[in-house]
């Protein structure tokens, strides 16, 4: 909340200033304006604000064009150039709908229910189809980990999914046949950086950083190191649904629950 209070167009950068708005902005160029240093800064403060915030000069002062800016929800406010130069703009966050729209510096500021949206939204492949370096943005801000079930193996109480539910992860499902592919989500916390210059490293780095998933680990053995210390924690229905995943050999998924062989035509 102090570094958000204290945000000028000095300390803006192209992560935080997606933890601003229309009216924030207009309100910090008035502000700079008034600094000596502003006419050797502004394009660069433009180009963060840009990569933010669409800007659309308006040429054209009439009520009825500013309404039109209005109806397609642009904040029209007055921005100084120099001295002489009194121009008027629209601006408008950026919306994030699509795969490719996400990116490290705004990855940190969505949450995982708008992450899943997106993922919805764009493809229906599962997380394997996505490209490596959107992955790698997407698990910059969020602990992802996955399983593909048969549909009716998916919702059995006491499962992975339930726990990952109950530990607060959101979940996308993408059926394919009769199995479904369970996607899950959540937000790794987020680390306070006391070097605001920095900011865009920091962001890219928070991949391999200490917030690793266990469950990640255990889900994916063959893309990720091992800890010792699971050795100790055996959960069978972790195992077990994986074993859906990484094997089609039905004999020895069946023989790592005696329970499911006793129900089974076999």
């Amino acid at each position: 909340m102090k570094q958000q209070k204290a945000l000028t167009l000095k300390t803006l950068t192209k992560s935080n200033v997606w933890e601003v708005e229309e009216n924030d902005i207009f309100r910090m160029w008035e502000t700079a304006e008034k600094e000596s240093d502003f006419k050797d800064n502004r394009n660069h403060y433009m180009d963060v604000i840009r990569s933010a915030f669409e800007i659309e000069e308006i040429k054209i002062d009439k009520p009825e064009v500013i309404k039109k800016y209005e109806a397609r929800d642009f904040k029209v406010g007055n921005i100084h150039f120099d001295d002489n130069d009194n121009k008027k703009w629209g601006i408008k966050k950026r919306a994030i709908n699509r795969i490719t729209d996400l990116t490290y510096e705004n990855i940190h500021h969505i949450s995982a229910a708008k992450l899943i949206e997106v993922l919805d939204r764009n493809f229906g492949g599962g997380w394997d189809s996505l490209s490596q370096s959107v992955q790698d943005i997407i698990e910059s801000g969020f602990d992802i980990s996955t399983t593909t079930l048969p549909k009716d193996r998916l919702h059995k109480p006491g499962g992975m999914y339930d726990k990952k539910v109950n530990d607060g992860y959101e979940v996308l499902e993408i059926t394919k046949g009769l199995w479904v592919e369970a996607i899950f989500a959540k937000a790794k916390p987020k680390v306070e950086n006391h070097h605001k210059h920095d900011d865009d490293n920091d962001s890219m780095n928070n991949g391999f950083g200490d917030n690793y998933d266990e469950d990640l680990e255990d889900e994916n053995p063959s893309e990720n190191s091992y800890d010792d210390d699971d050795d100790d924690d055996f959960d069978e229905d972790k195992l077990t649904e994986e074993s859906y995943r990484t094997t089609f050999e039905t004999e020895e998924d069946l023989n790592l629950e005696a329970e499911d062989v006793a129900d089974d035509d076999y």
